[in-house]
């Protein structure tokens, strides 16, 4: 080889690794572009603002995403108490950051958690800002076991979708480490099922690897070495049986509301209604951290007979809620009302930030007709709209009892008056929104499923509901029927 032709030879090879070098970095063309996103943090336990923590409780933070573990450290996720730094371990474990403290922690004292701009996700993003929140201990330990306090399937369900989670959910938040295969475990007879598991809010989802048998018995099994915040185990296993149907179940998977799904209405702000002439909601209702006062127009009796009595209260009628009202100030020696509510309420958020993670079914379900729905029949799947949506003629949803519609709108969601949503073989229970901004049902018009709201809900004169109304902020009916989904 002459001078010439090593010396091009070199060339070329030096432009190939060049241009190599220049495709991988912008990913070909064809990869996923890069994440860019800041994670942040969706819920903590205790929430901001809570009253009568345990002494013995951790402190836990659950991001939107995962988090690279290494940035989760005693610089980054911190305890004081004033100006006093609160020495404690800190771990890492699904999505959730989780910090137990050195010693127990002072009766009747405030303390603040922070997240520092440290944490990063997997990408190198870093949280947009510093997440602090407050809390205050109460006077005693906790030494209560945590309980399972519903599941998904139910014990005894039949026709079960072959595709479908099972999922366990507690009565508390739950120490996430202490949730795995090994303690959730389902078996087809003898034989195990292979599965993952994942814990958020209160609810742990075991997902099977594979889809199950049609028409037969499955056993799934949480054991007591499940264990919430403060250590304490279940007392005993807790094991349930359903049987599998002949169907999958089109769409998404569901949506995990856990004890948030066993209210008809649930807000952090308050529940008010402008009339009694009219509105009639069937299911409880509940509100936390705000107190019964927030619960306006619905005049309100505390109860006295019950075991304990001052655990809940009555509307006056009795039809204007045929059910129980919950607040979180309803707190006399043994009531539950306050843990619950609390724990309901992680369960609400944890179910915005799951409906909000889903991704759109395809480009044909993404900013569906601009953000105007008119004349439209739509099959079960993940909607998404990055702008407000209005609802202007009836809406029809068309599948099976076992299938999912998510709908994800990133602005306001408005439904013009007189209009309805309207089912054909898909059940209410199986349809969720997700809106980030103020949710409003115009008068006299008809919805269907669960709604997610970030901020308001509004349902005007004569609107109705077959579904749950779970705000973040407040809810007002007016002349409203409300009535929670058939199970």
């Amino acid at each position: 080889m002459n001078r010439f032709d090593s010396i091009t030879t070199t060339l070329r090879w030096f432009l190939a690794l060049l241009l190599v070098a220049f495709v991988a970095g912008c990913g070909g063309g064809g990869g996923s572009p890069a994440d860019t996103t800041a994670p942040t943090v969706s819920f903590t336990s205790p929430a901001h603002a809570t009253t009568g923590v345990a002494l013995n409780a951790n402190i836990t933070a659950t991001f939107s995403e995962a988090i690279d573990p290494s940035t989760i450290t005693t610089t980054t996720f911190t305890l004081t108490q004033g100006i006093t730094p609160v020495p404690g371990a800190v771990t890492y474990t699904g999505s959730t950051a989780i910090l137990n403290p050195n010693s127990n922690l002072i009766a009747g004292t405030l303390y603040t958690a922070t997240l520092t701009t440290g944490v990063k996700d997997p990408a190198g993003n870093a949280m947009a800002a510093p997440k602090t929140w407050s809390f205050t201990t109460g006077a005693a330990v906790d030494t209560t076991a945590p309980t399972v306090s519903s599941t998904i399937p139910a014990t005894g369900a039949i026709g079960v979708a072959l595709n479908a989670n099972v999922t366990a959910t507690f009565n508390e938040a739950m120490d996430p480490s202490t949730i795995t295969t090994t303690t959730f475990t389902l078996k087809q007879g003898t034989t195990p099922v292979s599965g993952t598991v994942t814990y958020v809010g209160t609810s742990a989802t075991f997902n099977p690897a594979s889809n199950f048998a049609g028409s037969t018995i499955y056993t799934a099994t949480v054991s007591t070495g499940v264990k919430d915040l403060a250590g304490n185990a279940m007392v005993a296993t807790k094991t349930w049986s359903f049987t599998t149907g002949s169907t999958v179940a089109a769409g998404p998977k569901p949506v995990v509301l856990g004890t948030a799904g066993d209210y008809a209405i649930l807000a952090k702000t308050g529940i008010s209604t402008t009339t009694t002439a009219g509105t009639a909601v069937t299911g409880d209702i509940g509100t936390s951290p705000a107190a019964a006062t927030y619960i306006q127009g619905f005049s309100l009796t505390l109860d006295a007979a019950g075991t304990p009595p001052g655990c809940f209260s009555t509307t006056t009628p009795s039809t204007l809620v045929t059910g129980k009202v919950y607040a979180a100030d309803y707190n006399t020696g043994g009531c539950t009302t306050p843990a619950d509510l609390t724990t309901a309420v992680l369960n609400m958020e944890a179910a915005y930030t799951d409906a909000a993670g889903r991704t759109a079914s395809s480009a044909a379900t993404t900013n569906v007709g601009g953000g105007t729905l008119a004349n439209l029949t739509l099959a079960p799947g993940v909607y998404e709209w990055g702008s407000n949506v209005n609802i202007t003629t009836d809406l029809h949803l068309n599948g099976a009892a076992t299938d999912v519609w998510i709908f994800k709108v990133a602005g306001t969601l408005n439904m013009a008056s007189g209009k309805s949503v309207i089912l054909s073989g898909a059940l209410a229970k199986n349809i969720y929104w997700q809106v980030a901004d103020v949710v409003t049902i115009g008068t006299g018009a008809h919805f269907e499923g669960i709604v997610l709201g970030q901020t308001a809900i509004v349902m005007t004169t004569g609107a109705s509901i077959n579904g749950r109304l779970l705000a973040q902020s407040a809810v007002t009916l007016d002349a409203t029927t409300v009535a929670q989904p058939a199970p």
